[in-house]
């Protein structure tokens, strides 16, 4: 099995076992999500458990181009399993982080990691090459400690004090490594079971979205860590090196002649931090930081240390920081305490708002801990994040305030009797899931498509760009890279199965209710299950869609993604072969969803999103490709909002497009056998979820 270790841990907390599950028996998936999706479905025999139960599985999955030479694909970790964040169900869901902990798990011989059931006491999985021990924490005194000294102490311990660069012998082998482990651990939040905790590793990658820190806090499971001294075995080394210097001569970024400058989310943009620090650049020596294999470094190590490897929204994060050296203070402490950033953006905005407008004291909220006339400082940001990650105060005495907000802010909301206002008002800024807004889903529609018919914000940035690039050309008097109809060619000439449809991207008024649209949510639901998160190209590098390095302006997408795949295995997909997986892998997310009691009356946005215009939260204007009178151009649509009676027309047609049943949203028996997924539609139907059709 070229590119696989071929085998895949199995921890059982509760019974102290470590197996091992053959990785063959899930092949077929290829690995990542699909995989964790298969076996989540396999050991999970009741779907409508919550998240905290001891029988909720948790999967950390590679593929089989983890640790490989493969551009911006080799150092992906997809979690997967039962979440806590989202309201009013905790989806089945995933979480995806960056760094070098996959390609470590492959070098150890590890294809994934499956983790089971609760342990009694606090305690740490370490993973030495073929021997794994669970291990309690309280011999490195790791609970209670965040999650930067945690990897540290396990660090010391596994690999010893010495400097970096010296080998490290693996115990009762001659192998050895001058890698440290690495380590993926929760912090306080995770440890209290807050809803909003998060995994990290390294210094700022997080698993962020799910709960997946309070997942592993409520089986007592502080870290996994991984040391590996073997290799992978390639199919055609010579071909998959011939193919990263394809890539790189015909698609890559050239440093002599940069065809832009500024940072982006292309596989050609430079290597510039994606960071958004509000007071700019910090005024420090700093290089790029990459994930493991990557051509092109998104993150930062800053001499000064602060905020590194920061970026996105854990750079945005306190935003009325009175300094920029508090808000990048404020990024190592949501990172140290192990909290998902997002959340607490809108989160401490809807705070700030209730506080400026008179609400804070008034009916069913506890007395806030908070002084809102110490806003900006550092110690205000420190208590918040005590409060998020302790239940208390911030400052060691108990609250009620602060033990609610530790559920989120939608459920805080709920419990004070503030949930229906504050989602009509736009006050509260959570529109689908009890998820905060991240893309203005007025705008890009398929954004807010993708993430209310699925479980989570999607947070996938495949066609982000376009706005980006035409809102800051609109915004500074320059061309796009492409004109609007020489973009929407390009783009939809890869969207196969609905290739050459170019209606796909038309986000005009009249379009974003069509099946034209349902086909461009589809093939993206496809698309990224498969390409994205399960052979886990990065998410913010791939697809390579329009590039200004090819001399016709078109990426590599299409052709790249199976290339790499097959040299790496010794499979013949092609690349709608992927899309066809991903469609697969989304119908069993699906089933799992209509498991749990997901049905077509609960697939609506929050009020706002159909009362009040659209949100700049990251651009004045959202400019998009848009067919408006006979003429293809990029228009400004943030202003807009969605029609209800419209979208529900829109769920018809996307259900229809999928073969579900269209009153329920539930699966149908002849798409899911047409799919190889006859034994789902059994569990469906044992479970009276089958939709007729």
């Amino acid at each position: 099995m070229s590119g696989y270790a071929g085998k895949i841990l199995k921890v059982n907390l509760t019974k102290k076992e470590i197996t091992a599950i053959p990785t063959k028996k899930y092949d077929q998936w290829v690995g990542g999500h699909g995989m964790g999706s298969a076996i989540f479905f396999d050991l999970v025999k009741d779907k409508t458990i919550d998240g905290f139960d001891p029988a909720n599985v948790v999967t950390l999955m590679t593929s089989p181009l983890s640790g490989t030479l493969v551009p911006a694909a080799s150092g992906r970790t997809e979690v997967q399993g039962i979440g806590v964040q989202s309201y009013p169900i905790g989806w089945f869901t995933r979480s995806n982080f960056g760094g070098r902990f996959s390609s470590m798990l492959k070098y150890a011989g590890w294809d994934g990691v499956v983790v089971v059931g609760k342990a009694s006491r606090p305690v740490w999985i370490d993973i030495r090459n073929d021997d794994v021990k669970i291990r309690e924490c309280a011999s490195l005194s790791l609970w209670g400690k965040d999650t930067w000294e945690c990897q540290e102490r396990i660090w010391d311990y596994v690999a010893g004090k010495g400097k970096y660069g010296e080998w490290v012998k693996q115990e009762g082998s001659e192998a050895r490594t001058t890698q440290r482990p690495a380590v993926v651990a929760i912090g306080p939040a995770g440890e209290n079971m807050s809803r909003l905790a998060c995994l990290i590793h390294d210094a700022s990658n997080a698993g962020g979205q799910g709960g997946f820190g309070a997942v592993l806090g409520s089986k007592n499971l502080k870290a996994i860590s991984v040391i590996g001294t073997g290799g992978i075995k390639i199919h055609d080394p010579q071909g998959l090196m011939e193919a990263r210097l394809w890539q790189k001569k015909n698609y890559a970024f050239d440093l002599e002649n940069l065809k832009r400058t500024q940072g982006g989310f292309e596989f050609q943009a430079p290597p510039l931090p994606v960071a958004l620090w509000r007071g700019g650049r910090p005024r420090s020596d700093q290089r790029p930081q990459a994930c493991i294999g990557c051509h092109s470094g998104c993150r930062a190590r800053y001499e000064d240390k602060l905020g590194n490897e920061a970026s996105c929204f854990a750079t945005v994060f306190y935003w009325d920081a009175d300094s920029h050296e508090i808000q990048r203070k404020a990024s190592d402490l949501i990172n140290q305490y192990g909290l998902n950033a997002v959340e607490l953006c809108y989160g401490l905005l809807w705070l700030v708002l209730l506080n400026r407008y008179k609400q804070l004291d008034s009916g069913d909220i506890p007395k806030c801990p908070l002084d809102f006339g110490d806003l900006g400082s550092l110690d205000f940001v420190e208590q918040f994040v005590k409060m998020l990650s302790y239940g208390n105060d911030g400052l060691d005495s108990k609250s009620q305030f602060g033990e609610d907000i530790t559920q989120g802010f939608v459920r805080a909301a709920k419990k004070w009797g503030r949930l229906k206002a504050d989602l009509k008002s736009g006050l509260l800024m959570f529109p689908y899931w009890g998820i905060p807004i991240h893309k203005e889903p007025r705008a890009q529609v398929y954004w807010g498509y993708g993430t209310i018919l699925g479980d989570r914000d999607i947070n996938e940035h495949d066609l982000d760009w376009l706005k980006w690039d035409a809102s800051i050309a609109k915004r500074y008097g320059r061309r796009p890279q492409a004109s609007a109809e020489e973009v929407v060619k390009i783009i939809t000439d890869k969207m196969e199965p609905f290739q050459g449809d170019t209606l796909m991207l038309d986000f005009s008024d009249n379009n974003i209710y069509s099946e034209h649209m349902a086909k461009l949510v589809s093939w993206h639901r496809y698309y990224t299950r498969f390409w994205k998160q399960s052979t886990l190209f990065c998410d913010v590098r791939w697809p390579d869609f329009l590039n200004l390095h090819s001399p016709d302006k078109i990426g590599s997408t299409g052709i790249a993604e199976p290339k790499f795949l097959n040299v790496v295995t010794g499979k013949k997909m092609s690349f709608l072969d992927g899309i066809n997986l991903g469609k697969k892998i989304w119908n069993l997310d699906h089933a799992i969803w209509t498991l749990q009691g997901r049905h077509r009356d609960m697939v609506h946005f929050a009020d706002f999103i159909y009362t009040k215009p659209g949100t700049r939260v990251d651009v004045p204007n959202a400019y998009l490709p848009g067919l408006e009178d006979g003429k293809w151009d990029y228009y400004g649509y943030t202003d807009r909002r969605l029609d209800k009676n419209k979208f529900e027309k829109f769920k018809t047609t996307f259900y229809k497009l999928q073969g579900w049943n269209t009153e329920t949203g539930y699966p149908v028996k002849g798409t899911l056998e047409s799919l190889g997924l006859g034994y789902v539609a059994e569990e469906l139907n044992k479970n009276g979820k089958l939709g007729k059709g």
